[in-house]
């Protein structure tokens, strides 16, 4: 069997793997399309919200955390939607409902609490990016939290495999992807966009997802040069705490793009860390 003819076996089995991955709950498909709704509305939120008793409490946490410093307690959903804001809001049900997605896999030295970290803080920072830009908010932060969703449906699917991936590149001191094609043949964005079909993400989650890694790929939307440095931010920041972090190549091109100088990027550092410590009191 040739390399291609590895390499198309091992996408296929993932594919029929995928198919078998929990779909979204209704409602959760429900808030997913009324996110992406430019002018829902925080009561059609709220009401939404209040049909999960989980989310729930993690809504009323984070407005009663002190990074928003409120002076007297929130007890309900609408005091909270209204303190926190439509894109706090969300933000948070994105979140909750992909972590929920994936149940913890028994692969050796695969870190799920510091993959989520890496994943929320990257969201945060490819959403602050995007604000700089004047871009659509709402895509950026889905992007950069769902960048590198391929790395849980490998370990989920092939903990065994994965484990051997993450040995290798420990070993060789190399980036994950070039570990995972090594090793598997494949690599997370080859999976991540199997998942991202599936679940019919937007397009320009897709190429965030895709370009990741090269957003210099001809035709690509505008988020995936977001993504790219928001990824590339954060593992420099370490937020994930990973040992062996190593910051990914940055595509030149793609800094040079976004033409951000150097006191606006001091500015997301600091606007990146301090709202993931928000948002990781309550979640990981």
């Amino acid at each position: 069997m040739s390399m291609d003819d590895d390499h198309r076996s091992q996408l296929d089995a993932i594919i029929r793997h995928i198919k078998d991955l929990p779909t979204l709950p209704e409602v959760a498909q429900e808030l997913l399309i009324e996110l992406d709704n430019e002018d829902s509305s925080l009561e059609s939120i709220s009401e939404k919200i209040a049909m999960d008793h989980a989310l729930t409490a993690k809504v009323l946490k984070l407005a009663n955390s002190s990074h928003f410093g409120f002076n007297s307690r929130v007890v309900t959903i609408q005091q909270a939607a209204a303190l926190l804001g439509v894109q706090n809001i969300k933000n948070l049900i994105r979140m909750t409902i992909m972590i929920n997605r994936f149940p913890i896999s028994h692969c050796a030295n695969f870190d799920f609490r510091g993959f989520w970290r890496h994943s929320i803080a990257t969201a945060n920072c490819a959403e602050i990016i995007s604000r700089a830009l004047h871009m659509k908010h709402d895509f950026a932060f889905t992007a950069g939290l769902l960048h590198d969703i391929g790395r849980l449906v490998l370990v989920t699917y092939y903990p065994l495999e994965y484990a051997e991936v993450i040995n290798y590149k420990n070993l060789n001191d190399c980036e994950l992807i070039a570990a995972e094609r090594h090793i598997m043949q494949i690599d997370h964005i080859d999976a991540g966009l199997i998942l991202a079909q599936q679940w019919h993400f937007a397009e320009a989650v897709k190429d965030a997802i895709k370009g990741h890694h090269d957003p210099d790929i001809k035709g690509i939307h505008a988020l995936a040069p977001v993504v790219h440095v928001a990824n590339a931010i954060v593992h420099a920041l370490d937020i994930a705490q990973e040992e062996n972090e190593l910051v990914p190549l940055l595509s030149e091109h793609a800094w040079d793009t976004l033409g951000l100088n150097e006191e606006e990027y001091v500015a997301i550092f600091k606007e990146t860390e301090m709202r993931f410590e928000a948002l990781n009191q309550i979640l990981i």
